[in-house]
């Protein structure tokens, strides 16, 4: 059973992680994102 909580504890500390780095870094506006000329809509 401990090991089922630790497992659980580590997806939620994981999923936080990549929520945060992915909100900081990875997304970007719309404006931003189909300013390019290249950008199909």
């Amino acid at each position: 059973m401990r090991a089922f909580i630790a497992a659980c504890l580590v997806a939620i500390i994981l999923a936080v992680g990549a929520a945060a780095v992915l909100d900081a870094f990875v997304q970007k506006s719309s404006a931003d994102a189909f300013a390019k000329s290249s950008a199909r809509i």
